[in-house]
């Protein structure tokens, strides 16, 4: 029988974690693991439970989309320096293009090696990381923990925030489990949702019924910002969920369909490529990872056409990264800072 969620639940703090898994499992328990390992640690203090949960992407530098991914979701990160290299630089821009501005660098070189903390500090800062914390080696698995709560603790307000925005839930997975039907697993990006709540599933605009809830296998009523989730969904086609569709309340503007887009693109420092008319590129925003194809530029401007619609939120509230994936060693060509349907 699964447990209820206790009254004062918490939502968990996402951190992106880029490091070793035997350092993640100091902290925390070693669950899921595709593109992503999950680890999660939870901590009762009366009524209440605290829980982080740590992303590892998995295979950078050889994929791009689990790193690009785990940065949509999380608000701290912490980066393993065993080495400064070009993958290290193309780690700590994508965390300054997500906008990921409270995070942890701790240099732990490899076995006879030595990394410069000086060399790394200027990375920091031309990454745009500048107000990250540079450890020389690693804090023990407790001032780790401490340091996350304080930072859950300091962000309280913000998540007070996303749970009073609208419904914003992207799918990365999808099956039916016997006895409970279809079920949709993804992180509440925003918002809030409640057992028996209308959804909509985009880009599809097809509507059903959240049968019920679970987050971390616990029977819940109401889902929040941060938390993973599953929607058992009723009324609604197998066929309309697919890796990157989103979840919005019922008759809700949380999200603008694009087509195609006019984006006002801030190149990613150490970036030496541009783009030219006819390249292909990636949108990497709320779990979704779009290929589009640049019909027209005019210097910082560019048009692009989308192969899938782009799914973007009508606040504007989510930082939409471009990659281009045969750029060498610098795929993240840059983040968008304006984009309009066109």
């Amino acid at each position: 029988m699964r447990r209820r969620r206790p009254a004062g639940f918490m939502p968990v703090l996402n951190v992106a974690w880029v490091g070793s898994d035997d350092k993640a499992r100091t902290i925390a328990k070693k669950g899921d693991s595709r593109d992503i390992d999950s680890y999660v640690y939870k901590e009762i203090i009366g009524d209440e439970i605290r829980v982080l949960s740590l992303l590892r992407p998995l295979r950078h530098p050889e994929r791009l989309r689990p790193l690009l991914s785990v940065l949509n979701v999380a608000k701290v990160g912490v980066v393993e320096i065993s080495k400064v290299d070009a993958a290290l630089g193309e780690v700590l821009v994508a965390f300054g293009c997500a906008g990921i501005d409270t995070g942890h660098a701790i240099i732990a070189p490899d076995e006879g090696g030595w990394v410069d903390p000086e060399q790394v500090k200027v990375i920091l800062e031309q990454a745009g990381l500048a107000s990250w914390t540079l450890h020389d080696n690693w804090p023990d698995e407790h001032e780790i923990r401490n340091i996350l709560f304080t930072h859950m603790d300091n962000m309280a307000s913000e998540r007070e925030q996303e749970q009073g925005d609208s419904l914003v839930i992207p799918v990365d997975q999808h099956f039916n489990v016997k006895g409970v039907g279809l079920v949709a697993i993804g992180y509440v990006q925003s918002g809030t949702v409640s057992k028996h709540d209308e959804v909509t599933v985009l880009p599809v605009a097809e509507n059903g019924i959240a049968r019920s809830l679970q987050v971390m296998d616990d029977d819940v009523e109401m889902a929040t910002a941060g938390d993973r989730v599953g929607v058992a969904l009723r009324n609604l086609r197998e066929e309309a969920l697919h890796r990157g569709c989103v979840l919005v309340s019922s008759g809700s503007n949380a999200l603008d369909r694009h087509d195609s887009s006019k984006i006002v693109l801030r190149i990613a420092p150490f970036q030496k490529r541009g783009l030219t008319v006819g390249d292909v590129i990636h949108a990497a925003v709320d779990l979704q990872f779009t290929v589009g194809r640049v019909t027209a530029m005019d210097g910082a401007n560019i048009s692009v056409d989308w192969e899938n619609p782009l799914l973007i939120r009508s606040d504007d509230s989510q930082m939409v990264i471009l990659a281009q994936l045969d750029a060498g060693n610098m795929r993240i060509m840059g983040v968008a800072e304006s984009i309009i349907s066109a």
